[in-house]
């Protein structure tokens, strides 16, 4: 009814100890006591000023989303006040072997989910763009020999269906954070999407891309801060940004995931800048781990083994 009367859609979101109706559309003639006085079971009308409305904290009357992920082993849970969540793996998938092992090593020491690219977007066209097709069905291995869930990076919508089959959870990387037809392709389909921060991107930028996904159906965004580019890049590869863990905290109510691999680019730096990670509150990490890191095929350096 309201849809009707006021041509605007009509989301539901029931949380523990509410039921919130966001209403998406032309809203700005409609006054707070219209609405209000509609029904008295209505107990309070917010106006979302934020640009980004499905995202914003105040569109679940500041509930946090609980993003479920199905893997091998069981249910995944990502969110505020839940167990820590932590993804490893290389950052490339170099050959079965190799992937499958480090599976094994990454499940042993606590990890729920393998992390890997098939499809690797580089800065220099003749760096190793990944072994595409073929290292989704190494992830498929790894995936049936561990019970691991799989998270892994999509870089074009044409390959989407075949990164969706095996993927648990579809990674949109720095580098795409707007490639806005990626961006709706990923929302328009029900896996779960991890939303990597772009290299220069402001949190408000960071935040309209996720409302791109939001907007096409998806509900299932996690925000992941990988470093931004800074003035100094003598010492790390990027700047680590942990205020953004606050900041999201009351912006958002989406889950949030920090990766020190990048954010630092030095292996010797990951541990510490994790640590300072979790105290900030981040409800995952993502770590670069490789057998061999001298002998990776990208981003050694910054890999733990």
């Amino acid at each position: 009814a309201l849809s009707e009367q006021w041509n605007v859609k009509v989301e539901k979101s029931v949380g523990e100890h509410k039921t919130v109706l966001g209403l998406i559309g032309e809203t700005a003639l409609l006054h707070k006591d219209q609405i209000q006085n509609m029904n008295p079971w209505i107990e309070q009308v917010l106006r979302i000023e934020e640009p980004f409305k499905r995202a914003s904290r105040g569109f679940r009357h500041g509930q946090a989303t609980t993003v479920k992920v199905s893997t091998p082993n069981g249910d995944v849970d990502f969110g505020e006040d839940l167990p820590l969540v932590i993804v490893a793996g290389p950052c490339s998938v170099e050959n079965e072997e190799m992937i499958v092992e480090t599976a094994k090593r990454v499940k042993a020491a606590g990890a729920k989910f393998l992390r890997g690219g098939a499809y690797k977007p580089r800065t220099s066209p003749y760096s190793f763009q990944g072994h595409g097709e073929s290292a989704l069905g190494m992830l498929d291995a790894a995936r049936s020999a561990t019970g691991l869930g799989i998270i892994t990076e999509v870089m074009d919508t044409a390959d989407l269906e075949a990164v969706a089959e095996v993927a648990d959870v579809l990674q949109v990387g720095a580098r795409n954070m707007q490639n806005f037809a990626l961006l709706k392709k990923v929302g328009a389909q029900d896996k779960p999407v991890l939303l990597k921060r772009g290299i220069a991107a402001t949190v408000k930028d960071w935040l309209m891309a996720a409302e791109y996904v939001l907007s096409e159906g998806n509900p299932n965004v996690i925000l992941c801060e990988r470093g931004i580019r800074t003035f100094d890049r003598q010492y790390t590869r990027n700047t680590l940004d942990l205020s953004v863990i606050p900041v999201l905290r009351t912006l958002t109510h989406l889950p949030i995931m920090i990766d020190p691999s990048h954010g630092t680019g030095k292996s010797e730096f990951v541990p510490p800048m994790a640590k300072a990670a979790v105290a900030a509150g981040t409800d995952a990490l993502m770590i670069e781990v490789h057998p061999n890191p001298a002998k990776a095929l990208s981003d050694g350096p910054q890999s733990l083994t």
